[in-house]
């Protein structure tokens, strides 16, 4: 009889708990899934319930990043700083936010903080492409390449940076090494426009 009336009450309140049936939203998951705006409004959940949730900031912020919003991304990041202002991840994503907003000094300044305080992290290598991008922006081509070369050292398959690797080398007029650049984006990926058209052009310069 116990035993039934012990059961009988665990039964009425799982029916009752308002979490009955119901899987929290992660919203990591979300953001790896590419659902953006549904983890960012899982984030502001948790934000509003944990204004200190760091790991809310993170991830809010990234998800902003991916759906294009990067003033919020810039805005978020910064508030979730003054929760730990030193977070590498909070200073890559705050710094790819500026880089959208064409704020290249500031960006550049925050990609070099990221890469002194995570000279292992995981976007290490894209922070480089990011840099790479910013001093071809600024007309600083060998600074690019410098960048670029430490980006596809860090990741050899990434024929894209390959491209960005021989555009630098291209537009400071060394023309060899702009070449093997391109070849070497051609033979990673053979439908790449910009590198077909790259390696033309270096050719007719040689």
């Amino acid at each position: 009889m116990l035993r039934t009336l012990f059961y009988a009450a665990v039964l009425i309140v799982a029916i009752l708990s308002p979490a009955a049936g119901q899987t929290k939203k992660d919203a990591l998951v979300l953001y790896r899934q590419a659902q953006y705006a549904e983890s960012i409004a899982v984030c502001l959940e948790e934000i509003t319930a944990n204004p200190s949730s760091l790991e809310s900031h993170v991830v809010l912020c990234w998800a902003l990043v991916a759906a294009g919003r990067y003033q919020e991304a810039e805005t978020w990041a910064e508030k979730g700083r003054t929760i730990s202002r030193y977070d590498p991840r909070l200073i890559e994503i705050q710094a790819e936010a500026r880089f959208y907003l064409g704020l290249n000094e500031q960006a550049l300044r925050l990609f070099q903080e990221y890469i002194s305080n995570a000279p292992n992290g995981t976007r290490i290598s894209s922070t480089y492409a990011f840099m790479g991008e910013i001093y071809l922006r600024q007309g600083q081509f060998r600074h690019a390449d410098i960048a670029f070369s430490t980006a596809v050292e860090l990741e050899k398959t990434k024929a894209a940076w390959w491209v960005r690797l021989g555009y630098a080398r291209e537009m400071a007029k060394e023309y060899r090494q702009s070449l093997e650049a391109y070849n070497r984006a051609l033979e990673l990926d053979s439908s790449l426009q910009d590198a077909s058209r790259g390696k033309a052009r270096v050719l007719a310069a040689l």
